[in-house]
């Protein structure tokens, strides 16, 4: 009897001592996930939706899955070495593919970190405000949060504006769906062979996985310290992030398409779509719409510069964290800030080339990714790295599977990004 009620009496302590564990390691598999939804991110959903309707949502299901095997791997490696993946990469492969990866990873970054902050001024222009304030007033917010901040606090916050994304689901929430015929879709592949919709599906792809992602989660995994025994909760932290951020996708894929696509509408930014949603949606959808993108733009012109630095310093063996200041990691906060300084201030320039600056994002992205998957697989199933930690049978065919595939799509989205540029 005494026995039975001790149990009945653990079993809750048990639960609630396990809930405050996880509640203690989540942050890094949420927070990196969800700023992969960035303002290029966004663009490129409404656009899907409002070009294509609901014949893309499908492909959201086997990303989401692709997204699970190349974040946990990350995660994993993160836990076992206790360093992060451009350490790892310098010691296993020497200093020339690092340095490779460095330079390109800089440029692309830099010219990601500047859509940031024109995704701050196209949604702040929505409010009324001019870009000459709402940019240099968000590169001061973000520096100043960032720098004089640790990462107790900065997760905090980074984790209050994961929280923000839900604007969008509340945003196609308000158009009452109807959920049997979104089912429907969701399920039912739609494949096409016209050009616009295979450039739009190699843009989601590409959009979703990206280096970035990898070199931030591991980093900040390492520097928050998560022991191998607490992994199997970094791990949910990794696939709840993963599929919080691909929900966000869905449900602004579906606002498009259920409001821009059905009144034939073209858009070409997420500024587009969020001001096609007043007429179509109303008012307060519409705000959502537009607040999410300034959440989003600035969540992500935070992180970008910060997975930048994390990757330089590691590479170089200079000191990183957030848990220093700036007089002990010199390097990291100052390549940090000149980010944000360069970011911001591209954008004030008149007729500032965008668009040429984007392009060449998308094409350096699109041209690390295959190799940066191909080390990530070469030293998850490295013994000497990872001890009885490598990836099993069935794992390994699942992640060489996804990497093969996103190698050929990130390929196809350089190629068919730089052909139609040459040929103008």
């Amino acid at each position: 009897m005494q026995l039975g009620i001790g149990l009945r009496g653990r079993a809750p302590q048990i639960s609630l001592a396990r809930l405050a564990v996880f509640l203690a390691i989540i942050g890094p598999g949420i927070i990196t996930a969800n700023v992969d939804n960035d303002a290029g991110g966004i663009t490129t959903y409404s656009i899907a939706g409002a070009h294509f309707g609901y014949s893309l949502l499908w492909l959201l299901i086997p990303i989401t899955f692709a997204l699970f095997v190349v974040q946990e791997m990350c995660a994993r490696m993160g836990v076992v070495t206790g360093k992060g993946l451009a350490d790892l990469i310098r010691e296993r492969f020497g200093v020339k593919p690092t340095v490779v990866l460095l330079l390109g990873f800089i440029i692309a970054n830099l010219c990601t970190t500047t859509a940031e902050f024109a995704g701050v001024a196209a949604s702040m222009e929505i409010f009324g405000v001019s870009k000459y304030v709402s940019v240099p007033a968000a590169a001061v917010l973000v520096w100043s949060i960032v720098v004089m901040g640790n990462r107790r606090s900065l997760e905090k916050v980074f984790l209050i504006a994961s929280s923000v994304y839900i604007t969008y689901i509340i945003s196609g929430l308000m158009l009452k769906p109807d959920w049997k015929f979104l089912f429907a879709q969701t399920v039912t592949p739609s494949l096409s062979l016209e050009s616009g919709y295979l450039y739009m599906v190699i843009g989601i792809v590409g959009t979703t996985i990206t280096p970035w992602m990898q070199f931030y989660l591991q980093s900040t995994i390492v520097e928050k310290g998560i022991k191998i025994s607490e992994y199997k909760y970094t791990k949910w932290d990794v696939y709840v992030g993963c599929l919080i951020t691909d929900v966000v996708s869905y449900f602004i894929i579906f606002t498009c398409a259920a409001t821009i696509f059905a009144g034939g509408i073209r858009i070409e930014t997420a500024k587009d779509a969020a001001l096609a949603l007043f007429p179509l949606a109303g008012e307060y959808s519409a705000w959502l719409f537009a607040f999410g993108l300034l959440n989003a733009s600035l969540f992500a012109a935070s992180i970008l510069p910060l997975s930048t630095a994390y990757f330089l310093c590691e590479g170089m063996g200079w000191d990183s964290g957030l848990n220093k200041r700036f007089g002990d990691a010199p390097q990291f906060y100052l390549l940090f800030t000149l980010l944000i300084a360069f970011g911001a201030i591209f954008i004030l320039i008149p007729n500032a080339p965008l668009l040429a600056i984007m392009v060449l994002s998308e094409v350096i992205n699109g041209s690390l990714l295959p190799m940066v998957l191909l080390f990530i697989l070469i030293l998850i199933n490295d013994r000497k790295i990872m001890g009885k930690y490598t990836n099993g049978k069935l794992f390994n065919l699942i992640a060489w599977s996804t990497t093969i595939i996103m190698s050929i799509l990130t390929v196809l989205l350089v190629v068919t990004t730089i052909f139609p540029l040459l040929g103008g």
